[in-house]
């Protein structure tokens, strides 16, 4: 693979996004021989730090993030890449000191932001008052970007007041993700999914994202945001477009974020007038979790026992385009649930004639579970005959089981962030987010949280460790189907 030189600058190196993601896949891009000889990584932070006391700084980091024993020669070869800078990004002419570190002359200048969206737009100022942007600098925005459509546009007028629209990367790391890219060769690679992808062969589709932990130290911030603007703006949306959109006419950039956007412009308005029959938000309240008794979130360190913050959402989505006609997407996520678990699982029709009735009075409709997280890989449910010389033909469910464990052996899987950073350098622009994206998603989710805001209604209580509110078992069972557990 291609590799160019970069000057890969970590605006808030120190922080826990830094350290848990992007210097982990920084080694493990460096121990793949994916960093170019002359690629450069400049950390930048607030700390009095010399060069010797961030390199130690760093060397334990990757000791207690990277999930595998660290190799000498790799890990040497990366800290002899890492420059450090002290920087106060409120101050413009503090980005002089990058000047001596950096040369966009030379190599491209990527600019990661690992920091509050509200330091977005004095840190693409202070690199331009530095001299430091050129047609090529590229810069990464982590989210959230915003906190809906007003807030969102003004962090963006901000950027694209220094870098235009093809130099910003968005990034959403579920887009990185080995599953959530093989949607990409399931749909488009095979003519057994690409032919049956729609409202005649669907019944409906549900998309779960489900986390074991709570809110823990996060209290702060979360009770800010809330499960609806920290999971289903972006993760859930993303996986949700990817499912639906049409094909793209290739994979370059604008192809397939072009065919993202449609769907995202497509959704249903949901609003006071309907909410109560298309969503259900919840708080998690004391429970067990792997036997082990956990504190409900008013409880949490930091919690306010006042707050109305949902930590659980299930939605009713449906798509207003001829392919989804009638075909109703339901999405759930939530925090401290019985298991960790990332999903999709596309439910067939099921056939309209049974001629197995003497055996089975009933043909269950086949199942296609896209494992995301853990245990990536794809499932489907079919119906096989049972073996034996019984009298009629006895039929039961099996497993066809496509697990990336299973039919790629010992083969790594690269994380997320590996494969997004990688995609900065080389300038690919696919797996990222335009803007008009975001603010579509913005646009839908604030009609979720103006019609809560009017209603008025408290989030609906379910127990830690459960798989939420039973308001969301009646959001199925009103259309006589349930959630795949």
């Amino acid at each position: 693979m291609e590799t160019i030189p970069c000057d890969f600058t970590i605006f808030g190196v120190l922080g826990d996004l830094s350290q848990r993601n992007l210097l982990p896949s920084l080694y493990q891009l460096e121990k793949a021989d994916l960093l170019h000889p002359e690629t450069r990584v400049i950390g930048v932070a607030r700390h009095d730090l010399s060069q010797e006391a961030f390199i130690e700084e760093i060397r334990g980091k990757l000791q207690a993030f990277v999930r595998e024993p660290l190799e000498t020669e790799p890990t040497e070869r990366l800290l002899a890449k890492m420059r450090y800078v002290l920087v106060n990004l409120d101050v413009p002419e503090e980005y002089k000191r990058l000047v001596g570190l950096v040369d966009p002359q030379q190599r491209v200048l990527v600019s990661y932001l690992s920091v509050a969206p509200t330091l977005f737009g004095a840190i693409c100022t202070g690199l331009e008052q530095a001299g430091l942007v050129t047609p090529n600098t590229r810069v990464v925005l982590e989210k959230p970007i915003g906190r809906n459509l007003a807030t969102s546009q003004e962090i963006n007028d901000l950027v694209a007041r220094v870098f235009s629209e093809r130099q910003v990367y968005r990034i959403d790391h579920y887009l990185g993700k080995e599953t959530v890219m093989n949607l990409l060769a399931l749909r488009f690679a095979n003519s057994i999914f690409t032919t049956n992808w729609d409202h005649n062969t669907i019944d409906h589709v549900q998309i779960t994202v489900a986390e074991e932990v709570g809110i823990g130290s996060r209290w702060g911030y979360f009770d800010q945001a809330g499960q609806l603007r920290d999971m289903v703006q972006n993760h859930l949306m993303q996986i949700l477009t990817l499912v639906a959109m049409e094909p793209p006419v290739n994979l370059h950039d604008d192809s397939l974020r072009n065919e993202k956007l449609k769907v995202l412009k497509a959704l249903r308005p949901i609003t006071a007038k309907n909410i109560d029959k298309r969503v259900v938000r919840g708080q998690y309240g004391p429970g067990f979790i792997k036997g082990k008794a956990v504190p409900g979130y008013l409880e949490e360190h930091g919690g306010h026992p006042a707050s109305s913050t949902e930590t659980f959402v299930a939605i009713r989505v449906d798509i207003d385009n001829w392919r989804w006609a009638g075909v109703p997407f339901y999405l759930r996520t939530g925090k401290a649930m019985a298991c960790k678990r990332s999903e999709v699982v596309i439910n067939y029709k099921p056939l309209p004639h049974n001629i197995f009735f003497n055996s089975s009075r009933s043909l269950p409709a086949n199942k296609l579970i896209i494992r995301l997280q853990p245990d990536e890989g794809v499932e489907i449910e079919m119906l096989n005959k049972v073996p034996g010389l019984s009298d009629g033909l006895r039929l039961q469910r099996t497993m066809l089981d496509l697990s990336f464990s299973e039919a790629f052996g010992k083969e790594r899987i690269a994380g997320a962030y590996e494969r997004l950073i990688l995609e900065v350098m080389q300038g690919k622009q696919a797996l990222f987010i335009c803007r008009e994206e975001v603010e579509s998603s913005w646009h839908w989710i604030d009609s979720i949280q103006a019609a809560w805001a009017k209603t008025n209604e408290p989030p609906k209580p379910y127990p830690a460790g459960s798989w939420g509110p039973v308001a969301s078992v009646a959001l199925l069972a009103r259309d006589e189907r349930e959630w795949e557990e």
